[in-house]
C-alpha cells in the first residue's frame, strides 16, 4: 500500500528551490534538501524520485511562480502599451532590494545555463524555451509599445533587450548595481527607439 504524503507539496518544492536558486543542483546535497524542506532522505526520494526529481519540481516551480507571473502581461490577448516597461522596472526594483533573490542569487535557469547539468538534455530544452518564451514576451510587448515599428526592428530590439536580461541575470549575484544598470539600458533602447 502507498505511503500517504503528509506534508504541503509545494511548500517543499519552495523549499527547494530557494536551495536550489541559491546554491546550485551540484552545490546543493541532499542533506541540505533535508534541512532546507523537513523531509527525509527517504521521503524525498518517495515523493520526487530523486535529487533531480526535485530540481526538475522546483525548475518548473520558479518557472509557474516566479518568472511566469511578470511575463503574463505582455503574453495576454490585448497587451497594455506600458507592459514592457513595466516588466523592466519591476525588474530593476528586485534587482535593487538587498533582500531580492533575484538580487542575491540571479536567475535560476541563467544560473543553471553554466552549470554541469546543462549538458542534460532535458534541462537544456527547458533552458532553452525559457528563453524563447521570454523573447517571445518582449516582442509582443515591443509591438505594444511602439505599434507602428518595422517588424524588423522589433526582433532586433527583442533580441537585444532579450540578451540585457540574461546579462543582468548573470551579473547579479556580484554587482547587482551592474544588473540593475543593464535593466535601464534595456528600457532607455525601448523608450527612445523612434516611431517610422
Amino acid at each position: 500500500m502507498a505511503r500517504t504524503q503528509s506534508f504541503d507539496r509545494d511548500t517543499v518544492v519552495r523549499a527547494a528551490r530557494a536551495t536550489f536558486w541559491h546554491s546550485g543542483y551540484s552545490g546543493t546535497s541532499v542533506p541540505d534538501l533535508e534541512a532546507a524542506t523537513g523531509l527525509s532522505r527517504s521521503s524525498i526520494y518517495n515523493a520526487f524520485g530523486s535529487k533531480r526529481g526535485l530540481f526538475d519540481a522546483a525548475v518548473q516551480s520558479y518557472l509557474d511562480e516566479v518568472i511566469r507571473p511578470r511575463l503574463r502581461p505582455m503574453q495576454s490577448e490585448s497587451v497594455e502599451p506600458d507592459a514592457v516597461i513595466t516588466y523592466l522596472t519591476g525588474l530593476s526594483d528586485a534587482f535593487s532590494r538587498a533582500d531580492s533573490m533575484s538580487a542575491t542569487n540571479g536567475c535560476l535557469l541563467v544560473n543553471t545555463a553554466g552549470a554541469p547539468i546543462a549538458q542534460d538534455v532535458h534541462v537544456a530544452a527547458v533552458i532553452a524555451d525559457y528563453r524563447r518564451e521570454l523573447h517571445e514576451a518582449l516582442t509582443r510587448g515591443i509591438e505594444a509599445h511602439h505599434p507602428a515599428a518595422e517588424p524588423a526592428e522589433v526582433t532586433q530590439l527583442a533580441d537585444t533587450v532579450t540578451g540585457l536580461i540574461v546579462a543582468a541575470f548573470a551579473l547579479a549575484r556580484i554587482d547587482p548595481i551592474a544588473a540593475s544598470r543593464s535593466i535601464a539600458t534595456a528600457r532607455e533602447l525601448i523608450e527612445q527607439t523612434q516611431q517610422p
